[in-house]
């Protein structure tokens, strides 16, 4: 995959002057970027950016961008841009307008790749989530505010239609809780219900036990 991605930005960067690569964080991409932050390519072309972040400071542990700066932005990956998903605010909310002036520009994205949870959840589209029906119509502005319920920090998150434009699209996902998450997505075919269900028909899987 690792490879795929590095093909997919060298072909991007052929014909555009900048491409874009938007990651998700957790702990599963984590080996890929390991691989990928060393591919032989022009770096400093690229703009990379998260599909999601919890709001937290990038010091914190749990914090997107500090794994992507950790994993990713290193080696010849160094070179290239960080588009930020956080700046300090009180709240998500309070960001939006800054942050999407930010991304605007950079859309649609080139390569795109997604985690999804045992939930069904992407990005940080959560089933339930009080925003999660804004952030799932095709008039969804770029990014999205979320509260996901249970969880302990809000979030921000592009939306659908920002990532069903993307294009080239991958979906890493391991281990067999979420290959059975990712059949019962495709069942319901709900985005509602199982928000990664409005991205399945154009996005390749990648799956491991």
């Amino acid at each position: 995959l690792a490879a795929t991605l590095a093909e997919e930005l060298s072909a991007a960067l052929t014909h555009k002057a900048r491409a874009t690569l938007a990651v998700p964080g957790g702990t599963t991409p984590g080996p890929l970027f390991d691989v990928l932050s060393a591919a032989d390519l022009e770096w400093e072309r690229v703009d990379v950016m998260l599909t999601d972040e919890r709001w937290v400071a990038e010091g914190d542990t749990r914090s997107n961008t500090r794994l992507v700066r950790q994993r990713l932005l290193t080696n010849r990956a160094a070179k290239a841009r960080l588009v930020p998903l956080y700046i300090p605010a009180e709240t998500p909310e309070d960001a939006l307008p800054d942050l999407a002036r930010g991304i605007g520009p950079l859309l649609p994205i080139d390569i795109l790749l997604l985690g999804m949870g045992d939930d069904m959840h992407t990005a940080s589209l959560f089933p339930g989530a009080p925003g999660l029906r804004a952030a799932i119509s095709p008039r969804a502005p770029i990014l999205s505010a979320q509260h996901p319920p249970g969880t302990a920090e809000a979030r921000i998150s592009l939306t659908i239609p920002a990532l069903k434009g993307a294009i080239n699209a991958h979906l890493l996902i391991l281990g067999a809780g979420k290959r059975a998450a990712l059949h019962q997505a495709r069942r319901l075919n709900d985005p509602e219900l199982a928000p990664v269900s409005a991205l399945l028909d154009d996005i390749s899987v990648h799956w491991a036990a």
